[in-house]
């Protein structure tokens, strides 16, 4: 670890490990796709695939004063979170037109914010689709192939659209500005860890959470 009197964080005593545990990572990834995305108070924000990092940029669009949050996914547990993050409306892709309901909820108008949290091309499309003009898609999922911007969603390139990217922001200054939201009761992750486990039953944890078992968001592991 280079340098690691100007990187080492120091945890508030009044706070416990949980309470910070997820800001380092996840925490900031998606606060940070929210930031990036330069939401204003007021805006509306559509958060796809609500896992780990896309609770956390619902947090983020809360926390940047966004004035409608929608969160899309398919896993109802995930929804259930996402609304205690700070979602107004959770929408399931299974069984409705997220599109079209989106759409209905801005009046025709779109999103003024779509953040992908997933990496997968239909959610990249669908964030093209549900932006307004002059809109802005953030991406933060992580791609395991190449993905394409198909012409018409992206308005023949004539919809003043703004795509950004972004990487979890490091460091200690970092971790202190997460860590005093944490403290001051303006950021709370742990809803997102619903399972808890000893060192002992690492290789079953890491197996529960590769298969998305029993309902999982995030495991933490006991030592």
């Amino acid at each position: 670890m280079p340098f690691p009197e100007f990187n080492l964080t120091k945890v508030p005593d009044e706070l416990s490990d949980e309470d910070v545990l997820l800001v380092s990572d996840i925490g900031s990834t998606g606060i940070a796709a929210a930031e990036k995305a330069d939401i204003q108070v007021g805006d509306t924000v559509v958060v796809f695939a609500c896992g780990p990092v896309g609770l956390c940029a619902i947090a983020g669009a809360r926390l940047k004063g966004a004035g409608l949050i929608v969160g899309v996914d398919g896993n109802p547990e995930r929804l259930r979170i996402a609304e205690q993050m700070g979602a107004d409306v959770v929408l399931d892709f299974r069984r409705t037109d997220v599109v079209e309901e989106i759409m209905k909820l801005t009046e025709g108008k779109g999103a003024d914010v779509a953040i992908e949290a997933l990496g997968g091309q239909m959610t990249f499309e669908n964030c093209m689709k549900v932006i307004r003009r002059g809109g802005t898609v953030s991406s933060v999922g992580i791609y395991s192939g190449h993905v394409t911007i198909p012409i018409e969603t992206f308005a023949g390139g004539m919809g003043d659209h703004r795509i950004v990217t972004t990487l979890c922001p490091g460091g200690r200054e970092r971790m202190l500005q997460l860590i005093q939201l944490v403290k001051h009761h303006r950021l709370s992750l742990s809803s997102m860890i619903t399972h808890r486990m000893p060192i002992d039953d690492a290789i079953e944890a890491y197996e529960l959470f590769e298969h998305q078992k029993d309902g999982v968001i995030k495991l933490v592991i006991h030592f």
